[in-house]
């Protein structure tokens, strides 16, 4: 993908393709970067991935600690619907969720057709199943004597929620946000189907398709788009992997 951005049209097109290029260029690049909205689609896709990753980890996180420390009717029943719930294909259900959206726009119009609303909280409803899941295993590994040592010492549950469990399971926020975030970035289904007429709140998975053409598509202008989709992951990950793999740490009451 990389190497065909900077390839030159009559490279790309080659029957003898080399996996190297004597005449790189950087117009696939400036077509796109000049291209119309392209700014304000880099900017739609990036608020609804971190809107999402956001809202996630907070719902997430709240959730795993109630279905973990908690114990009350249907437990179980819900743990199997979130898992129920990542076995249904997405091709299923983006119709009856068009409709869904339709309808509820007509009460939320942030969260109906054509707002990026929709797509944050169709993103957020695919994202918690497998979030809640994964944060549970985290927030049971964290020993439940140091919450109660904190209790005895006067603190809050709201102070050993976020003061002494956050801390603790942050590493796993951090696994479930590049999962969110990956989802929400890449989406291509959802945008397309809920961003009918207002080109102004497309994202960039949708906005690619100004390259491909009927007669001809652009290939150097995809590879140069997709490269630059590509840059954000990147940037996220790095800023994130630290935390990612440091697993959980240890804790002592003294």
């Amino acid at each position: 993908m990389v190497l065909s951005a900077f390839k030159p049209p009559g490279e790309i097109q080659s029957l003898e393709v080399r996996p190297w290029t004597l005449h790189p260029t950087l117009d696939h690049f400036r077509r796109v970067l000049g291209g119309e909205n392209f700014a304000r689609y880099f900017l739609n896709s990036l608020g609804v991935a971190l809107t999402v990753v956001v809202l996630s980890g907070v719902v997430a996180f709240l959730a795993a600690v109630a279905v973990t420390r908690f114990r009350f009717r249907l437990r179980t029943t819900v743990l199997i619907m979130f898992l129920i719930a990542q076995m249904v294909p997405v091709e299923a259900l983006t119709i009856p969720l068009f409709f869904l959206v339709r309808d509820l726009g007509a009460v939320v119009p942030a969260a109906g057709l054509n707002t990026l609303g929709s797509l944050v909280l169709v993103h957020l409803a695919f994202s918690l199943p497998f979030a809640i899941w994964m944060m549970r295993g985290f927030v049971a590994a964290v020993p439940e004597a140091l919450e109660e040592a904190a209790t005895i010492d006067g603190a809050s549950r709201a102070v050993v929620l976020w003061r002494i469990v956050f801390p603790l399971v942050a590493p796993g926020l951090v696994a479930t946000s590049v999962f969110s975030f990956i989802t929400a970035w890449n989406d291509f289904i959802f945008a397309r189907t809920f961003i009918i007429s207002a080109k102004e709140n497309q994202t960039l998975p949708a906005a690619l398709l100004v390259f491909f053409k009927p007669d001809e598509n652009d290939w150097g202008g995809i590879m140069a788009a997709s490269t630059l989709m590509t840059v954000p992951v990147l940037i996220f990950f790095i800023a994130v992997q630290r935390r990612l793999v440091t697993g959980l740490g240890g804790a002592i009451k003294d």
